[in-house]
């Protein structure tokens, strides 16, 4: 089987209809069987380029999720669920000919709305914040718990109000801007195949690109 391709495929169904492919879909798309199909999605998500679900579903092909995970994504015609904060700013990059794309979300404190118009020329305007709880070295764990927990508040005091709420550790914060800036390039070429996840090296190069550092980052 042509991992790759099978990669591939996935990506532009999620892409396409907003919505994961299944096993079936899959295999009548690549003339495959099923099973096939199953035993490569397994070693995809093993790779980190899926994350599969106890059943064998497709859960997530970052930056695209099947599941809500507190951001919406409109573009032209498709409505896509945002992964997380990175995930859902990340989502006009890989897909250009969209333009801008409306990312709408809720304060996790105080379920305030919020939406911006997201693009790939600039960053949005907003003074809200977006909060990371849980440390690069630990994302993999649960990946899942991971992006639902990378939000955007209404500002720092929301974070601190529902740090205190939740018992949880703060993580790190940082403002729209920088959160544009840091998923612009990130899932650069996902889309396409011959696309290699980022070494370890590169990927910290690249964080402390976009201005991120500390022990948060692994850096």
């Amino acid at each position: 089987m042509d991992l790759e391709e099978l990669r591939v495929a996935v990506y532009r169904s999620f892409a396409e209809t907003g919505h994961a492919p299944g096993r079936r879909d899959l295999a009548d798309q690549l003339s495959l069987d099923a099973q096939a199909v199953g035993a490569g999605l397994k070693e995809l998500a093993r790779a980190r380029h899926l994350v599969l679900d106890e059943h064998g579903q497709i859960v997530m092909a970052h930056p695209f999720s099947s599941v809500p995970l507190g951001f919406s994504v409109m573009g032209i015609r498709t409505l896509w669920w945002g992964g997380c904060a990175w995930d859902a700013f990340a989502l006009p990059h890989l897909l250009p000919d969209q333009g801008e794309v409306l990312v709408a979300t809720r304060c996790p404190a105080c379920s305030r709305p919020h939406a911006w118009n997201v693009g790939t020329e600039h960053p949005p305007d907003g003074a809200q914040v977006a909060h990371f709880l849980v440390p690069v070295q630990r994302m993999w764990d649960d990946v899942v718990h991971t992006c639902r927990h990378q939000r955007i508040f209404c500002s720092e005091d929301c974070v601190d109000n529902w740090i205190q709420s939740t018992r949880s550790t703060r993580g790190y914060v940082m403002d729209l801007s920088t959160l544009w800036w840091f998923a612009a390039h990130w899932y650069e070429g996902r889309m396409d195949r011959g696309y290699v996840r980022r070494e370890p090296a590169a990927a910290a190069a690249y964080l402390r690109s976009v201005g991120l550092s500390g022990p948060f980052w692994g850096l």
